[in-house]
This record gives C-alpha cells, structure tokens and sequence, in this order.
C-alpha cells in the first residue's frame, strides 16, 4: 500500500491492521516464581471477564458509534480475540488447577462489571487498560513459560484493544464514573491482595 493510501486509511483500521494472528496452545505445567501462586491463581479466575468483554463490544455495537467505517470491523476483530484469550487461559487452568474460592469471588466481580451502568464500549476499555494491564505483566513476570507465553500474545492485542476501544470512548464523549473508577481499583486490589513486602519487586 502506498503512502498516500495508507493516510487515507481510518485510525481504526491503521490500528487492526498492526494486529498479529496467533492461536492459543494447550501448555504444561511448569515452575512458576516462589510466593506468586495464590495471586496468580485469582488473576487466572478473572479470566471469567473475557467472555463477558466480548457481549458488551456486542452491546456496543448496537449503540450509537463514531462516524468511521472502520469502526466496526475493529471491534469485531476484537470481540474474536477474546474467545482466543479465553480458550488459552484455560488451557493454563487445565494445566495449573484453580482456587475454587477465588473462582467464586471472580464471578461476583464479574456480575459488579456487568451491572455497572456505564457504556459498554467504556466498561471495556477500563477493564482492558486498569484490570488486565495489570494481571499480564504480572504473568510475564511470574509465570512458567506457558503461562509468559500466552501473556505475551494476549498483550499484543490488548494494545490494539485498548487503543481501539479508548478512541470509541472518546469519540463519543464517554468518560468513566465514580462508581466505575472504585470498580476498577478494587478490582486490582482483590487480584493482588496476597501479595505483601518482598526483595522481589514483581511479588511486593
């Protein structure tokens, strides 16, 4: 594509076509950093937030949207990605198990997120940018290989995802709420309240 026809092309569409394919894999289980597991564990039990991500990009497209033909397909693409995130995810779970009380609380966090009142399109770019920037690092940097892997690859789309999905906010003039700033805080603060002081800065 030429220069000039790139220029012409949407903000939207610039930002999907930097999109990477991958496909999840089944993974084994591996050796993950000392004193990460309890916490790894409820960030993997957010993983019930994926599905969910994709019916409020639905909601969102039955919604008035940004004058841009390439809005849609952008969200579209992203709607996929999350059933590619959720089915690696759980391959991780298949192979590491799951803490039956922290996979309790994630589904009452979840309803907290489907219940909040705010567009839907916003809701995904808070979750996606506050929530979820803040559990893949956390697997990158204290996962086994498989679980880094995955985080590496769920990373890259949710670059385009937050950016995407950010610009559709600000286009419509959407800005988050009180109630869904305290969401998202006490979100991050549920995943990462085993976590204590530690000469390891990824587990403090």
């Amino acid at each position: 594509m030429n220069k000039t026809a790139q220029a012409a092309l949407s903000s939207y569409t610039k930002i999907l076509n930097r999109k990477r394919s991958w496909t999840p894999l089944q993974v084994d289980k591996g050796d993950v950093v000392e004193g990460s597991e309890e916490t790894l564990k409820r960030c993997l039990a957010l993983r019930t937030l994926e599905l969910p991500v994709k019916d409020m990009l639905a909601q969102g497209l039955e919604k008035d949207l940004p004058d841009d033909p390439g809005v849609i397909p952008a969200l579209l693409s992203n709607m996929a990605d999350e059933e590619k995130h959720d089915l690696g995810l759980n391959y991780v779970v298949a192979a590491h198990g799951v803490d039956e009380k922290a996979e309790q609380e994630a589904i009452a966090i979840r309803k907290a997120w489907l219940d909040d009142p705010s567009h839907p399109i916003l809701k995904t770019a808070i979750l996606e940018r506050s929530v979820f920037f803040v559990i893949l690092p956390y697997f990158r940097f204290n996962g086994d290989m498989g679980i880094r892997s995955l985080a590496s690859d769920i990373s890259r789309d949710e670059q385009a995802h937050t950016a995407i999905h950010g610009m559709v906010a600000y286009d419509l003039g959407l800005k988050p709420t009180a109630q869904l700033n305290s969401l998202r805080k006490a979100t991050v603060l549920w995943a990462m309240d085993a976590l204590g002081h530690s000469s390891n800065k990824y587990l403090n």
